[in-house]
């Protein structure tokens, strides 16, 4: 059996899959930290300890992400957007678009029908173009991030922003509190906020059905559900996002493989 590995190491969390035969048989994901070199290595180990291996028994690792050039063990870096491309493609073939929520930025990727990225674009350098935005207001209500999607569709009267600024919106979330409004209230309108960026990036690239959503934001279902009210279509949403660009550069490394490297 022929093993290879992808690890992503993300600004915020880090990612490591491994794949037999084209096949996921582990994967892992946990926080960077301060140290990518050692949570490199870390989320690797994990990961390979879950699939029983050791790193000896990988024939070929590639990493991608912030921080790619911190694994030293791996074979090569690859761009992290041929990665999530591939990752993208590997889970819904039928993919034309798609949606990738990071700690750091948001992208929004056209995809052709060989799994490949035609164009992309990037949200600007504000963290109300990213999940960071999501981890700043959960501070501010003083709740659990992996709590926000389920709390904000209890939402009954959405609260509505003037600012698409994170200090602003800080800002005016701790007015809102102070008034008296429902943090579900609250979160409802940032992530419909959050949401209306991300659907400008996605008109402005043209949208192409079918369309994923991936990264950490996505697993946030109530910033996924308002994206999908701003676009008017359905979501393709992956059981582990976090892991879409880690599954692609392993991906990247099993052609390497098969092809003889």
């Amino acid at each position: 059996m022929v093993y290879v590995a992808g690890i992503d190491i993300g600004s915020a969390f880090s990612k490591a899959v491994i794949m037999a035969e084209n096949e996921i048989i582990a994967y892992e994901v946990m926080p960077s930290g301060g140290n990518y070199k050692l949570t490199a290595e870390q989320v690797i180990e994990e990961a390979l300890t879950k699939a029983g291996l050791s790193l000896k028994d990988i024939a070929y690792t590639v990493a991608t992400g912030y921080g790619a050039a911190s694994a030293s063990f791996s074979s090569e870096t690859a761009s992290d957007i041929s990665c999530l491309a591939r990752g993208v493609y590997y889970l819904f073939p039928a993919a034309r678009t798609a949606i990738d929520i990071g700690g750091q930025f948001t992208r929004v990727l056209k995809l052709n029908n060989r799994g490949r990225a035609t164009a992309f674009l990037l949200s600007e350098k504000c963290a109300a173009g990213s999940g960071r935005f999501l981890q700043v207001i959960a501070r501010v209500l003083q709740i659990d991030l992996e709590d926000i999607g389920e709390l904000s569709l209890k939402s009954k009267n959405r609260v509505s922003f003037n600012t698409g600024c994170a200090v602003f919106a800080e800002s005016e979330a701790v007015s809102r509190i102070a008034e008296g409004a429902a943090k579900e209230d609250i979160l409802a309108g940032l992530h419909r906020t959050l949401a209306a960026k991300i659907q400008t990036m996605v008109a402005r690239l043209g949208i192409e059905p079918d369309c994923a959503v991936v990264g950490g934001g996505a697993k946030d279902i109530g910033l996924v559900k308002s994206i999908e009210e701003g676009l008017g279509c359905r979501l393709l949403l992956p059981e582990e996002p976090r892991i879409v660009a880690a599954l692609g550069a392993a991906l990247v490394a099993w052609e390497k493989v098969s092809k003889g490297g």
